[in-house]
This record gives C-alpha cells, structure tokens and sequence, in this order.
C-alpha cells in the first residue's frame, strides 16, 4: 500500500506522523518550506525551519521514528499530477486552496485512485474527513487565506488529525470509507460505510 500525502502543512503533518505505524509507504508532496510560524500549528521542529515541508518530514520521521519515506518538493498541477500520485494506492488531500483540491479530485476520479480530504474551516469553527465521491472543494473567504496559522486552532488541528488518521488506518486495514466532521465538542460519522 502507497499513501500519498498531498500538502503537508498542519493537518497533513499531523495525520502523516499519526499513520507512522501503518503497513503502508509513505509519500509526502508539498512545495512550501518551514517557517518559525509553521512550528505552533504543523507537525514540525526547529531544526526544520527554512526546508521544504516534505522533505522535513521525511527526515522527521526517518529519525524520530526510524520511518522511511518518499518526498517530492513540487506544487501538484495538472501536468505533474500523474507522474506524481500514479502509483498512490490512497491519496490523502490536505491542501489549503480549492485549486489543488481540484487538480487532485479530477485525477483521481479520472484514474479511479482513492481520495480522501481532510479540511479545516477558514474560522475554526470545524473540519471534516470525506471521501472523494462525497466533496465538491470550495473556494477560500480570500486568496491565500491563513487556517492554521499561530497555532490558534491547535487542540481542532489535533483531533482532525487524529481523525482522518483513524479513517486512513480503517481504510488500509479494512476497506472502510468514513466520513467525519469533527469540532472541539465531538467527533461525529457523516456517512459512509
């Protein structure tokens, strides 16, 4: 199994360090580098602060874990994509803009991959877990808009995390699709089987 983590920011570091222990190789693909503001909100330490998020994490995990990893350093478009994620047996969506979130759900449902997105509301208020065939990406508030910056949202980022975490791990073990929405007061199944 080859799970391919697209953007890698708070919650993709989060659930990608959460699935550590899976039977799975893992990949990590995010252009953005670590900034010293990334370290209240992402998965990340203080030696990575100025490398690419992807690569960070890989090293991160290879040496605090002992984990191997693949890392690619790329924004995702629509003439990378294939190359990418065509081995990906699941694709795992955390990216922060409509645009990616659509470039992936159009490969996917093209090449008939597996995906699943994870989101955090722009205010904080919630996040959701959904499959593929249950999401339509909608467009930030504004361009570029912060969701996860200054750790404010920490303990949400955490459980959402954690969540789409779980919904990977019943996946690879037992073909299970779930749907969650989760906020600081529950963690609540939408759909699926």
């Amino acid at each position: 199994m080859r799970i391919v983590f697209c953007g890698v920011g708070a919650i993709g570091s989060t659930a990608a360090v959460l699935c550590r222990n899976l039977e799975a190789t893992l990949a990590f693909i995010d252009f953005d580098r670590v900034e010293s503001k990334n370290l209240l909100a992402q998965a990340y330490v203080k030696p990575s602060v100025g490398k690419n998020k992807a690569e960070a994490l890989k090293l991160q995990l290879l040496n605090l874990h002992g984990v191997k990893a693949d890392s690619f350093s790329v924004r995702i478009t629509r003439d990378n994509v294939e190359t990418l994620c065509g081995g990906a047996d699941l694709l795992v969506d955390c990216f922060d803009n409509r645009e990616s979130r659509q470039v992936l759900s159009d490969y996917a449902r093209k090449a008939g991959k597996a995906l699943v997105h994870g989101a955090l509301a722009g205010d904080g208020s919630f996040g959701l877990v959904r499959w593929d065939e249950r999401f339509v990406p909608d467009a930030e508030d504004q361009v570029g808009q912060a969701t996860c910056e200054g750790g404010l949202h920490l303990p949400l980022i955490g459980l959402l995390g954690a969540a789409l975490a779980r919904i990977i791990q019943d996946f690879v073990k037992h073909g299970v699709r779930r749907d969650v929405v989760v906020n600081l007061t529950s963690v609540a199944p939408t759909m699926g089987t």
